[in-house]
């Protein structure tokens, strides 16, 4: 067997610890909506569209603000009625 030197242990050590992947413990996000059981969502409330809207005037996406795929769908909906009725700006004055 060939001896292999501390140098060369190192290296493979390392390489070893890098592959490693670590585990991250993710926490499931609640969305708004959820924590205060609304069911449907109105265009007409600015307040409560105005949360998942950015300073820009963009829709925040899902994977930000915790709403289910329907509560993602239905914001997006008023978020753009609303809009198409002035209740909302297109975008940031």
């Amino acid at each position: 067997m060939a001896h292999i030197s501390a140098k060369a242990k190192s290296k493979i050590r390392m390489k070893r610890l890098k592959r490693r992947k670590k585990k991250r413990i993710f926490r499931k996000k609640t969305s708004r909506l959820t924590i205060e059981r609304i069911v449907y969502i109105d265009y007409k409330d600015t307040n409560l569209l105005r949360h998942y809207i950015t300073e820009r005037g963009k829709i925040i996406p899902r994977r930000i603000t915790g709403a289910t795929a329907k509560q993602q769908h239905m914001l997006t909906k008023a978020i753009k009625l609303a809009r198409q009725i002035a209740l909302l700006p297109f975008v940031a004055e």
